[in-house]
């Protein structure tokens, strides 16, 4: 009888699947999404393709779970709860006070290239751009909706104002101006898209 220790399977697939999101993401960073293959991922994280294959059916689907799972370590290693817009009265305030940690995210060196891929992939791939808004979109704009939402409860927006159109009121033009790069996005601009959005353009004793 064998006195060798029995391989811990579960322990080295999840090296195994580590490896592969790093050198995901590592080569979307340097060669860009359309260079980007499964060869390449398998090559850089030191396993066959097959094993890539085992667990995911493209490329694609590497590189969303990798992102996703890359934002799940960060807010670990903050200590942060799961991402929510917080409540606290102040529409205004809240709406600030996430776009500006929005704002920091996205020109995260480590978020910052796989974010751009993904994004601008799915403005040319169908496929890639539902499984992108499906997988990491709509989760945060349900946020808006939700948090708008509670707003009209309290009062503080018009009940007939539909909560899903609102927040592209200052969603969109951040991600537009990021991703063309039209102009600076930083604190002060997101500032001025929540007033903006939340107050209008009209005189303020505009009847």
């Amino acid at each position: 009888m064998s006195n060798r220790p029995t391989p811990d399977t579960a322990r080295r697939s999840d090296r195994s699947r580590r490896a592969i999101y790093a050198a995901a993401l590592a080569l979307v960073a340097e060669v860009g999404y359309p260079k980007t293959t499964v060869e390449g991922i398998a090559a850089r994280a030191g396993v066959g393709k097959q094993t890539i294959y085992r667990w995911w059916n493209s490329k694609a689907d590497v590189l969303l779970e990798a992102f996703l799972d890359l934002s799940e370590q960060a807010d670990r290693a903050a200590g942060e709860v799961p991402y929510t817009i917080p409540d606290t009265g102040d529409l205004a305030a809240d709406l600030k006070g996430v776009l500006r940690l929005t704002v920091d995210q996205l020109y995260d060196p480590a978020f910052e290239a796989p974010s751009r891929a993904l994004a601008a992939e799915g403005v040319v791939n169908e496929e890639v751009g539902r499984r992108f808004v499906a997988r990491l979109l709509e989760p945060s704009l349900q946020l808006y909706v939700d948090r708008l939402r509670a707003a009209q409860d309290a009062g503080q927006v018009r009940a007939g104002v539909d909560p899903r159109i609102a927040l592209e009121l200052f969603v969109s033009p951040l991600a537009q101006r990021w991703l063309q790069r039209t102009g600076p996005v930083d604190h002060a601009y997101t500032d001025t898209l929540v007033d903006y959005a939340l107050h209008g353009l009209a005189p303020r004793d505009a009847t």
